[in-house]
Order: structure tokens, then sequence, then C-alpha cells
């Protein structure tokens, strides 16, 4: 275990000395969901109705946390993608190293920069007016929240990364998480939508930990009535699980067939 642990930070460091030689793409990665933040604010935000009063920049902030989750699967699928095809991969799964270190080492790297994002979307939020109204213990269990979801979804880019044959599969996944991403609560309340989209949308995860974390920040959401909307902190915590439960076997699995 002393050696999985060591393997572990010695692939998390690989990517920590990745991202400090080339800068560009770990600060695209943080400045893109401000963008979206500043852009739905201000652009879109004068015609958003908040359910029950407040101001959106409120009902925005919790759901672009949670959309900042989803949107990092794409970062960790190029990421294992890019060693897959050079065959860093292959490379390293020839060393007397730990196989789980390596997929481990990948998953500690992204969680760290996944708080990064956070923090990055906060500080926005807070210079534009947002702040959270419930005291620090429940802003904590939110941002735990929202880890647990990073967590759940960081198998799902290893598995997705493995999977991809080439760089052209990746950009097709990638653009489908758009879709995953806007059919949920993070910019508007599913009652908005045509009922059966608002189903879906009620029933999408990232829906259930931007829920609960605007109950937790004590921010503005809405009350749609239904079972899912109703008790969106169990199903913040149930829906990562799942995902957990599903993505990481199949991301090993996967990762042992390599090659194979």
């Amino acid at each position: 275990m002393s050696w999985t642990l060591r393997d572990t930070w010695t692939i998390a460091r690989r990517a920590f000395s990745h991202w400090a030689r080339r800068p560009g793409p770990a600060l695209t990665a943080l400045v893109f969901p401000v963008m979206v933040v500043l852009m739905f604010n201000y652009l879109l935000g004068g015609q958003m109705q908040v359910l029950g009063g407040g101001e959106y920049v409120e009902f925005l902030l919790p759901g672009m946390l949670a959309l900042t989750m989803l949107f990092g699967v794409e970062a960790t699928m190029v990421a294992v993608n890019t060693d897959a095809t050079k065959g860093i991969t292959d490379r390293l799964r020839s060393l007397p190293i730990s196989s789980l270190a390596v997929v481990a080492g990948r998953g500690v790297a992204d969680l760290a920069f996944a708080i990064f994002g956070l923090a990055a979307v906060i500080a926005c939020g807070l210079a534009i007016g947002w702040s959270w109204h419930d005291g620090l213990a429940d802003a904590a269990l939110a941002f735990v929240l929202l880890l647990e979801l990073r967590f759940a979804l960081i198998w799902a880019g290893i598995y997705l990364g493995l999977a991809a044959k080439d760089p052209q599969t990746v950009v097709a996944v990638q653009i489908l998480v758009w879709p995953v991403g806007f059919l949920s609560s993070v910019f508007v309340a599913p009652s908005t939508m045509p009922s059966w989209l608002a189903t879906i949308a009620e029933w999408n995860p990232v829906s259930s930990t931007a829920t609960a974390a605007r109950e937790l920040f004590g921010n503005p959401g809405f009350s749609e009535g239904s079972w899912i909307a109703d008790h969106a902190l169990l199903m913040a915590v149930v829906w990562p699980l799942v995902l957990t439960a599903l993505f990481a076997p199949l991301a090993a699995r996967r990762y042992r067939r390599l090659g194979g």
C-alpha cells in the first residue's frame, strides 16, 4: 500500500509539472467557467426571472459551480486519451508500479485542479455580488458535494479517454458534454421547459448537485414539487456514488485490456 501511495503521488506530480511547464491550457480551463458566469449574468441575467424573487446571480453561481465540475470531465478525458494514443500509458503499464496508481494519480491531480476551478468561480461570484447566507458549515458541505460529483466524473473521464480510439472521438464526446450540462437546472428552473424535458432536467445528476448547493448556500432556487427536486441533498450524494460504481470498474477493466 505504501508503494501504491508513492506511485500515485508520482503520477499526480507528473500532471502538476505539465501544468507548470504549459500553463496555457490550465489557465484556459480556469478562465472559461468565469467567462460563462459573466456572460450569463450580464448579457442574459436581465431577462432571467428567479422564482420566488432574488437576484439571478444568486441562482446562477451554485449551478455554475456544478457545471464547472462537469466541464472537468473533458480535461480528464483528453489527458488520458493523449497518454494512451502516444504510448505513454503502455510505457507506464510496463513499469513495476501499481496499475491502480496510474489511474488514481490522474484522479488526485484532477481533483486538486477542481479545487482551483471552484475557487476561481467563487471569487468571480463574490466580485459580482453573490454570497452564501447559511453559515460556513453548510457552505463547506456544499463544496464537499461539488467535489464528490467531480470525483465521480473523473472515473467517467478516465473510462471515456481510454475507450476513445482517436482524438476525433474525443472531440465528439466533448460536444456531448454541453447538452448534458445545459439540460439541467443550472441556468433556469426546469418548470420553464416542456414537461417531458423538465423531467429529464430534474433527474440530471448536475441538477441535484446544483439544487443541493443552492439550499446549503441559502441561495434562491425553485420549488417543483417533484420527488427528485425535494430530495436534492440526498440525490447529490447518491448520484456520484452511482456514477463511481458504474465507471470505476469500467475504467479499471479498460485499463487492464489496453494493448490486448
